[in-house]
């Protein structure tokens, strides 16, 4: 047996689902066309110490980006399905940097996951665990502040796209 100590908790996290009048694929290149895909070279300047510069140009792009996206109906191929159904990875990597200062294990959830898939109406529906309650769990008011912002920016660009 290791040494290793296991902590659990349980905490409480609120779900949100916006329900859209339109069809998934409409709402997916809304979304897409309105959120610019994560700059990876972002991640090139940090490997050569440019963390200034990476810092001044974050702090301009204050806005949310795509970091990944998934086709998760795809996957359901396997079950002999298939349904539209994609998840992303959605954040801002200088409001995430914000928050893991305080907190390491934050980067857990930093970028965010949002699911959008075509309920049995045929209408595009976003679900997602709403930030301030996801990274409440930290017990840090620092980070939670950050998080709050998060929950108005989510919403607004996930509401934009289904509108």
């Amino acid at each position: 047996m290791s040494d290793s100590i296991i902590t659990r908790r349980t905490y409480q996290v609120e779900h949100v689902t916006i329900e859209s009048q339109k069809g998934f694929d409409a709402v997916k290149a809304a979304l897409e066309s309105n959120l610019p895909h994560f700059d990876a070279s972002v991640l090139i300047l940090l490997r050569y110490g440019e963390s200034a510069r990476v810092k001044k140009e974050l702090e301009k792009t204050s806005g949310l980006s795509i970091f990944l996206s998934r086709d998760h109906g795809g996957l359901l191929q396997i079950q002999a399905q298939r349904k539209k159904a994609v998840q992303y990875e959605i954040g801002n990597a200088y409001t995430a940097s914000r928050m893991t200062q305080h907190r390491l294990p934050v980067a857990l959830y930093a970028p965010l996951r949002i699911v959008l898939y075509e309920n049995a109406q045929g209408h595009a529906v976003f679900e997602y665990d709403k930030p301030s309650t996801l990274f409440g769990q930290y017990g840090d008011e620092q980070i939670i502040a950050v998080a709050r912002e998060l929950d108005q920016e989510i919403e607004y660009v996930l509401r934009e796209a289904a509108e």
